[in-house]
């Protein structure tokens, strides 16, 4: 058995969500510093091997007519560097605006701490990911 993982990878922070053995449950685990690139990649391997993770899915966010944009080639650029690991790339339009919403909802106030919102990203492209 293993888990799924799933990164929202920012210019400054790459949030991380694990699944459950059974891949239905989203669970927020941790954000990470993008810089140096070479650690990030590290410790997104420590998480993954601690955790039997087999696939991670990266979040690539798409432009809105479907085209992929600077931002989106560089997630996919990142993703390239994570060797050992079945990667997909996962279309995440507009999961920021929902893990917003949903950080609200919740009460959450996350004006300083960015990370939250990378987080809830993550798990935002993982129950994405999970639901197909």
């Amino acid at each position: 058995m293993h888990k799924i993982m799933a990164l929202d990878v920012g210019t400054k922070r790459i949030g991380v969500a694990l699944s459950d053995f059974l891949h239905v449950i989203a669970v927020p685990h941790s954000c990470i510093q993008r810089k140096p690139e070479e650690k990030a990649i590290e410790e997104i391997i420590k998480i993954a091997k601690e955790n039997r993770v087999e696939i991670i899915v990266i979040g690539v966010p798409v432009n809105m007519d479907g085209s992929i944009g600077a931002q989106a080639q560089d997630c996919i650029n990142f993703s390239q560097k994570i060797v050992g690991f079945d990667i997909i790339l996962e279309d995440e339009r507009l999961t920021s605006e929902e893990a917003e919403e949903r950080l609200k909802a919740r009460k959450v106030n996350f004006s300083k701490n960015k990370g939250l919102v990378d987080i809830e990203s993550a798990c935002v492209i993982l129950e994405q990911y999970l639901g197909k």
